[in-house]
Formats: C-alpha cells, sequence, structure tokens
C-alpha cells in the first residue's frame, strides 16, 4: 500500500483512489486545492509498482521550477531514490551530461526515479522538443505530466504539436488544469488527444467540432471559412468527460485550510538583470558613502529595486523608463486559470494602468476597475459594488494596497494576486482581509508574482514572517541584501 509522504486532504485522496492506475485522466482542479500533491503522488505509487522509472512533467515557465523547489521534495516519499534535472536553456557541457544521466540506460542508477521537469515553452525549440521525445522513447516504463494544460489548447501551435508527440510516447498521462474551458468547449480537443485518441473519440478536430458546435459558412474577401456561433450536446461531451477526468472546485472541499498560500516565478528579462544589476551596484556604493543613513533613504532604494522587477525605472527626470519584462504575459497566465472574480493588487500606479489596459484588452472593457489614488471618490463605492454583484460583467479588481486595502469588503472574489507587494506588513495584512472577512463562503487563495533573488523575495519571506520592513529596515540588513 502507498504511503504518503504528506497526509492527502479528503478530497486528494479521493481523486488519487479514483486516478492513479489510470493510463490517462485529467485533473481539473480548481487552483489551491492540490492537484500537483495528486500528480505526484501518483508518480510515487506507479513508481512503488515497478510500473514506471522515468518522469516528465512539463509545466509554464512560473510554475515548473516549483515542481523543483517545492512540490517533490514537500510530497514525494523520501524511501524513494531520484534523479531529477530542470531544463536548462543553454546545453552546457554540465547540464548535456546531466541529460545523458537520467536518458541514457547505461547511465541511469537502478532503482531510481529519474525526473526531467521542463518549461512547456521549451518544446518550441528543436533542442527542447527533439529532448523530450527522445527521453520518453529511450525510457518507455515513464509517465508524462502537462500542467496548467491550457498551454496546448491552441490546436495550431509547435509546442502543442510537440506534446502531442509526446502523448503518443508516454505509458501514462496527466493533465492538470483549473480551467479547462477558457474560452470555449473547442479548448478541450487539444489537452485531451493528448490523453489518448480514445479520450473523446475523436481525432480529428473538425469532426470534433462538427459534434459539438454550431458553425456558419462566412467569407472574407476570396476566403471562406466555418464561424462558430454556438454550442451544443455539451451534456454529452460532459458524460464522456466524466469517465475520465475530476472535477474539483475549492468551495466544497470542506477541509481545506481558509486560506492557501501560492507563489508564481517571474524570471527576469536580460535587460531587467542588466537594470537591477547596475541599481544594486549604486545602492552599494551609496551605502558604504554613507548616503543611505537613514531608514526612509533605504526604502526608497528598494522601492527602486522593486519597479525594476515589475518592468519600470522612473529617470530622474520623472519619465518612467518601459524595461522588457514577463510580469505582466504571467499575471495573464494566472487569471486565465483563475475561477470567477479576481482581486489584483499592484504598489506602483503605472503597474495597476498596464494591468487595467491588458484586462480590458483580453476580457472587455467592463470586465475590470481600478481602484487607485487617483480614482475619483463618487465612483468608489461603484466600483465595489458592481464587483460584490455576482450578476455584473465586473470580474476584476485592480487596486493599490494603500487605497483600497482599508475598509471595504471585496468577498465576490476567493483569488488574490499580489502583482507586486508593499514592505509595510500592516497594508499586506489589511488587503487580504478585503477578501477574507465575513460574507466569504469561500477558501481564499493568495498568489504572489515573484522574481528569484531579488528584492521580490525579501519582502515576501520579510511579510510570511510578520515582519514590517518599513520599521525594521537598517543600512547593515540592506546590504546583506544587496550582496
Amino acid at each position: 500500500m502507498y504511503k504518503f509522504k504528506t497526509t492527502p486532504y479528503e478530497h486528494q485522496k479521493t481523486v488519487f483512489d479514483q486516478s492513479w492506475t489510470s493510463s490517462m485522466y485529467a485533473l481539473f482542479m480548481e487552483m489551491g486545492t492540490g492537484k500537483s500533491k495528486v500528480a505526484i503522488d501518483t508518480m510515487g505509487a506507479l513508481f512503488k509498482r515497478k510500473d514506471i522509472d522515468t518522469a516528465l512533467i512539463l509545466a509554464p515557465k512560473g510554475v515548473y521550477d516549483n515542481w523543483v523547489r517545492k512540490e517533490i521534495p514537500a510530497h514525494l516519499p523520501d524511501d524513494i531514490p531520484t534523479r531529477i534535472v530542470r531544463w536548462q536553456p543553454n546545453f552546457t557541457k554540465k547540464f548535456t551530461q546531466e541529460i545523458k544521466d537520467i536518458a541514457l540506460r547505461e547511465n541511469r542508477e537502478p532503482g531510481t526515479l529519474h525526473i526531467l521537469i521542463m518549461n512547456i515553452e521549451a518544446l518550441s525549440t528543436k533542442k527542447g522538443a527533439a529532448s523530450a521525445i527522445k527521453f520518453l522513447q529511450l525510457n518507455p516504463d515513464n509517465i508524462s505530466i502537462v500542467d496548467e494544460s491550457t498551454t496546448i489548447k491552441n490546436r495550431k501551435a509547435q509546442r502543442t504539436k510537440t506534446v502531442l508527440e509526446i502523448g503518443r510516447a508516454s505509458k501514462y498521462r496527466r493533465i492538470l488544469t483549473g480551467s479547462p474551458i477558457t474560452k470555449t468547449p473547442m479548448d478541450l480537443f487539444s489537452q485531451c488527444a493528448y490523453l489518448g485518441d480514445d479520450a473523446l473519440g475523436y481525432t480529428n478536430y473538425y469532426a470534433f467540432q462538427n459534434r459539438y458546435a454550431v458553425t456558419q459558412q462566412r467569407s472574407m474577401g476570396h476566403r471562406s471559412f466555418q464561424k462558430i456561433v454556438g454550442f451544443r450536446r455539451l451534456e454529452e461531451l460532459t458524460q464522456k468527460l466524466d469517465q475520465f477526468s475530476s472535477r474539483v472546485l475549492k468551495r466544497d472541499c470542506l477541509d481545506l485550510p481558509d486560506k492557501v498560500y501560492m507563489a508564481r516565478n517571474v524570471p527576469l528579462t536580460t535587460e531587467q538583470v542588466k537594470v537591477y544589476g547596475q541599481m544594486k551596484e549604486l545602492a552599494l556604493a551609496q551605502m558604504e558613502g554613507g548616503e543611505l543613513a537613514t531608514t526612509a533613504s533605504v526604502l526608497t532604494q528598494i522601492m527602486r529595486l522593486q519597479s525594476i522587477v515589475c518592468g519600470h525605472l522612473r529617470t530622474d527626470d520623472g519619465e518612467i523608463q518601459s524595461i522588457k519584462n514577463n510580469r505582466l504575459p504571467e499575471l495573464m497566465n494566472v487569471v486565465e486559470e483563475a475561477q470567477g472574480k479576481v482581486i489584483i493588487w499592484a504598489t506602483f500606479t503605472q503597474d495597476l494602468l498596464n494591468i487595467q489596459e491588458a484586462l480590458a484588452e483580453t476580457y472587455g472593457e467592463d470586465s475590470v476597475a481600478i481602484y487607485y489614488g487617483d480614482t475619483p471618490q463618487d465612483e468608489r463605492q461603484d466600483i465595489v459594488e458592481s464587483f460584490q454583484w455576482l450578476g455584473s460583467t465586473l470580474r476584476f479588481f485592480v487596486g493599490q494596497p494603500k487605497t483600497g486595502g482599508y475598509g471595504i469588503t471585496l468577498t465576490a472574489a476567493d483569488t488574490v494576486v499580489y502583482y507586486s507587494n508593499s514592505y509595510d506588513l500592516e497594508l499586506r495584512l489589511q488587503s487580504e482581509d478585503r477578501a477574507h472577512r465575513i460574507g466569504q463562503e469561500n477558501r481564499v487563495t493568495y498568489i504572489d508574482l515573484v522574481s528569484r533573488e531579488t528584492i521580490d523575495e525579501v519582502i515576501l519571506n520579510a511579510l510570511r514572517q510578520k515582519i514590517n520592513l518599513a520599521s525594521t529596515v537598517l543600512n547593515e540588513d540592506f546590504g546583506e541584501w544587496l550582496r
């Protein structure tokens, strides 16, 4: 009998029991309900039964590091020997050898679970695609796992085509997502095609579309095409999905804690790394020269470093200079997976405006409202009331904690995203409580966007330890953080 390293919640144990022996399965589990643990326990149980010795885990850039650093160490039993390799974009001599050590049978350690963890974006490259497929072909006793599987909903994308080939080379297959349908039921085709031809019973997209979509002939210039104008037989489609999937929502998980915390890694771009490094050097020089003599001056430097991580920098003449970054795209990935209404907190006004623009472009002008210092007083209550009304089109509340973090109720949302954090502990606690207060009927998931080895981690670690940097920061500590 498989022994769990960490005791599963009741809903996790139920899904595990239903799914772990299946060759294909979809974990349609809402964000914060612990789908990665179920996948890891499945991997562990299959290894213990000697069904697999190889695992390929595919996840978006913001997530795949969590599998290496957090999820596998936390949940895979200690008595399972592992060899884990994290994908690197550059084939250094060391990384090339690591790949050979887990892929080639003659290099492998007997009785060991060999795991390759890749960011799914790497499958758009020839090296990434070839490495993933060869890894499985050389080791047929395997499982492949696609985390946040909506990343392969576009059947025409190269990485989707690669993932389908990966599925054909996999003995066991799993997809993980909280929102399998982000726009239309057609999103399901590629995700389920990876699981297997017999998942939905259709190997051809147009046959699937003809069965479940209503189309009309349209023309554009000399080109004619079938435009989807509606859907049909959705009950039949649901019944098919039920045969190889589990749907789990937070509101149904009575044993979950009231608050669930998650982090999404946001890698810095090359441009950000350069500017951030220059700002660190300047801050160190100022500190050593005695210019950072007060807490206020240190906090100013923290804010400058944080703005670079968010993708912008205010120049000496007051202009805001944009820096290429991954933060806004990662936020859009998170939002796509989230269910229902969402609160997004950001420290900088520039970020609030950028977020509002991106959400409005994707989901419509009426879907988002911004709540910050410049929001007219007579509009603020209207925004709150509209957000709280479940029948309204207002889905996203984008706010600044120092303005919206006090006194208002936003319990219509049970997902809260921190695009950036304030170093002020009170602002964090107060902003968390806008969703987690009387009137909230669901567990609340808090997601922090974090760039590793930057001021992001310093601030978040302090907040988690209930430390208010605004009142405790010292020159000596700041110097250690910079170094």
